[in-house]
């Protein structure tokens, strides 16, 4: 019997503890967190650099950087794309000139790839340069499912749906794109 006393007991003062713990909680001022949460990108974007390597895009106005993403690019991502099916990501110095509600990916923002150079190279290996390289979300087949994060695509460069919701809104036509190795 005092066995089963003392263990409640001790079940009462740990109870007694955890809500003292508590209201001490409610009573401190918030600290704040150790890495503040992931801002939603404000205001246009005016150049947006892509770093292969590095699977990293950062947006900047003005010069400076405003935000950075993570990114998958294409099946096949080294080198330079030399022509369609290849799964390379083209690299050099692009402009977002068109833009696509009504995608198969949620939402896309097209690169004017490819360009004279890219035809010409291509043309002389006896190639089709391929096109249509957007900066996109994820597949619509796939919504509410996880964000794909290894290299998946024909040679776009793909972002989480929420991403791609807030470059929608800040990237207008004619932004510079610049896609390094």
């Amino acid at each position: 019997m005092k066995k089963r006393q003392r263990g409640a007991g001790l079940f009462s003062a740990l109870a007694l503890l955890g809500l003292i713990g508590a209201a001490v909680l409610l009573w401190l001022p918030p600290q704040p967190l150790p890495h503040p949460p992931a801002t939603a990108l404000q205001g246009p974007v005016d150049h947006i650099l892509i770093e292969k390597a590095a699977r990293r895009m950062v947006v900047f106005r003005d010069g400076k950087p405003l935000k950075t993403y993570t990114i998958a690019l294409g099946f096949a991502p080294q080198g330079d794309k030399l022509r369609q099916g290849d799964g390379r990501t083209p690299e050099g110095r692009f402009r977002i000139n068109r833009r696509n509600a009504a995608s198969a990916y949620h939402l896309s923002l097209g690169l004017d790839y490819p360009q004279a150079e890219d035809i010409s190279r291509a043309r002389a290996a006896g190639h089709d340069p391929g096109g249509d390289i957007f900066i996109h979300g994820q597949p619509n087949s796939r919504k509410g499912q996880a964000t794909l994060r290894q290299d998946w695509t024909a040679g776009c460069i793909a972002v989480s749906d929420t991403e791609i919701e807030e470059l929608w809104a800040a990237t207008p036509n004619g932004t510079s794109v610049e896609i390094r190795p």
